[in-house]
């Protein structure tokens, strides 16, 4: 007699497992390390201060008058708001069926909606692009603002005022630690502490592969005691100027690295216009929703941060 097995018994229950695998990256560090900021005009302005030069001759003669002299004005910057937006719609039978993973379709869509455009925001960041008032209204991006550039690599520099971008025609060249220091030292002598190297993946295994070993090693040693780190896949670099926490970025181009003070720059939104979620006329038998952001890259300090563009990698 045959053996009874499951292809011929009838009524087996399936085995589908209640949990929804999220496939697709949403890492978004650039994003996730700004400051949150509420904004109230669609051009949204800020200033800043630089202090005169240091003198190494102030001293005056014993009873001298003053010598008078104005400081500084500041600087002022600006950013237009960019508005991004993510719509979707979801029948009424399938909001009210028994789904596997989530208790409703349409919440389910709206959070899968909102990470998408927290990476498409991410990927606009990196992106080559100054400020437009036209619509549809673009925000400058990082290389709009960053003037800290390596002058190896890069053709021309921005102003530094979200208005233009480097046309990045310079000659291609390999990553180099003399690169990333050269556009280190050019932001802190403009009084910047970038904390964030960020890099794509394959600059980061280019970084990785940088005979630096023996530069950090005895770096590590001229500080005070601590465990030693041991260096495979580089995730932090101790500059001449403190450390630089290396961290990976999707969704930025092998042509370009950015040095990151991320107490100076920070992430605008108008109010009540940050993942907002608003219900849509239903169109039939739908639920309809849209999701939308209107939001600013704010660069307090410009000079605060450093880039290496024209990368070989």
């Amino acid at each position: 007699m045959a053996t009874w097995t499951t292809s011929a018994a009838i009524g087996q229950r399936e085995d589908l497992t209640d949990v929804v695998t999220r496939i697709d990256p949403s890492e978004t560090p650039i994003f996730s390390n700004a400051k949150m900021e509420v904004t109230k005009a669609v051009f949204h302005e800020w200033q800043v201060s630089e202090l005169a030069a240091a003198v190494d001759t102030n001293y005056v003669n014993e009873g001298a008058d003053y010598s008078y002299v104005n400081p500084n004005p500041t600087t002022r910057l600006g950013n237009y708001h960019q508005i991004s937006a993510q719509a979707a719609q979801v029948s009424g039978t399938l909001d009210a069926v028994s789904l596997a993973g989530r208790a409703k379709e349409s919440a389910f869509i709206k959070i899968q909606k909102s990470l998408e455009q927290r990476r498409d925001i991410e990927k606009s960041l990196c992106k080559n692009e100054a400020r437009s008032g036209s619509d549809a209204r673009k925000a400058g991006k990082l290389m709009s603002y960053i003037t800290n550039i390596n002058v190896i690599s890069a053709s021309t520099t921005p102003a530094g005022t979200g208005a233009d971008v480097s046309d990045l025609a310079g000659t291609n060249a390999a990553l180099t630690l003399a690169k990333i220091d050269a556009a280190n030292k050019l932001a802190y002598e403009d009084g910047g502490n970038p904390d964030i190297l960020l890099v794509s993946p394959g600059n980061k295994v280019a970084f990785s592969d940088l005979s630096s070993g023996s530069a950090v090693t005895n770096q590590l040693h001229m500080t005070s005691p601590k465990e030693a780190t041991i260096i495979g896949s580089v995730s932090m670099y101790l500059t001449d100027f403190g450390m630089l926490n290396v961290t990976i970025d999707r969704f930025c181009a092998d042509d370009r690295l950015f040095l990151l003070d991320s107490d100076h720059y920070s992430i605008g939104h108008l109010p009540g216009r940050m993942f907002s979620v608003s219900d849509v006329a239903p169109s039939g038998d739908t639920t309809r929703f849209s999701i939308v952001s209107e939001w600013t890259l704010i660069m307090k300090a410009p000079k605060a941060h450093g880039g290496v563009y024209d990368l070989s990698t």
